[in-house]
């Protein structure tokens, strides 16, 4: 038995900065508090149900790559203690723990910074029509699934509301510049090669994620999440097996359960069963537990 799943924050005397998908933003002057709720989107709609202790698994996540990537790139993490929070916070403490972190501001770049290393998605679904991701060209004969050449770096617009839009590099570079888009380009990769090799240690494969970067002091930093299951696909690395769609510590399970019903992907979304939520929380847990364990960074 767990806890119901905290769906929305409500702190008296804090100012909501912003209510996403899955988090609330609160502006604490020279820093910002991010709170993990248990929500859970698909097909960029949020389900009216929670997935009880989703918000801790994903903050938790964050926080072991946060220092497992720290010496590949500065992040905006300041604190995720709670008793080193600003005053103003003390009376909601109890909810903050554990899902919660105190934040650098940054000038956020308008882009989604992803890594592909597998064939699926979108990335897939262009490469069936065209053999490109992301406009650029790709050996013939991939498969589903199949690991591509060498890790790519591709980029989408961000979305507060609906899907994410891929674009070419040409046009990321005259959003932010060439040599910003580059110099994401390379952290993207990095991060990207480091985590994989890593959760394949752990029993995992990384077939894509994606990233935010913003500028703080004058400095690129990594912000947001960090290689969770919110943001990457997760596959077991003893059940890989290219041709086909793969099992995942994702949401994927969620889309798929949801894929069965007659939907039209569009709110309200419809309500899940008692069975779906546990079943959903299982592999976010599983995905935790195999990457972060008891062990710390080295």
């Amino acid at each position: 038995m767990v806890d119901n799943a905290l769906l929305e924050t409500e702190f008296s005397g804090l100012r909501l900065h912003n209510r996403g998908k899955v988090r609330d933003i609160y502006d604490l002057g020279d820093a910002l508090l991010i709170v993990a709720t248990d929500r859970i989107s698909a097909f960029d709609v949020v389900m009216a149900d929670g997935i009880p202790d989703k918000g801790r698994i994903l903050t938790e996540l964050s926080l072991f790559w946060f220092e497992f990537l720290a010496d590949l790139a500065p992040d905006h993490l300041i604190a995720a203690d709670v008793s080193e929070y600003p005053e103003e916070t003390r009376p909601y403490r109890d909810t903050l723990a554990g899902r919660s972190m105190l934040v650098r501001k940054a000038e956020v770049l308008p882009i989604e910074c992803v890594a592909r290393g597998y064939l699926a998605g979108s990335a897939w679904k262009e490469y069936r029509e065209s053999g490109t991701v992301h406009g650029q060209v790709m050996p013939e004969g991939l498969l589903e699934s199949s690991a591509l050449p060498e890790p790519t770096f591709t980029v989408a617009t961000k979305a507060e509301s609906g899907h994410d839009i891929n674009i070419t590099l040409e046009q990321a570079a005259d959003m932010v510049g060439r040599d910003t888009l580059e110099e994401v380009g390379r952290l993207t990769l990095a991060i990207y090669s480091r985590g994989d090799e890593y959760a394949r240690s752990r029993g995992i494969i990384i077939a894509d994620t994606k990233f935010e970067f913003g500028w703080h002091d004058g400095r690129l930093i990594l912000i947001d999440e960090v290689l969770t299951p919110d943001s990457s696909r997760f596959w077991p690395a003893d059940e890989y097996e290219p041709g086909r769609p793969q099992n995942s510590f994702d949401k994927q399970y969620l889309r798929d359960y949801l894929e069965t019903l007659d939907w039209d992907k569009s709110p309200p979304p419809p309500p899940l069963p008692p069975e779906v939520i546990a079943n959903t929380r299982a592999k976010y847990l599983e995905a935790k537990e195999r990457l972060v364990g008891d062990r710390r960074p080295v």
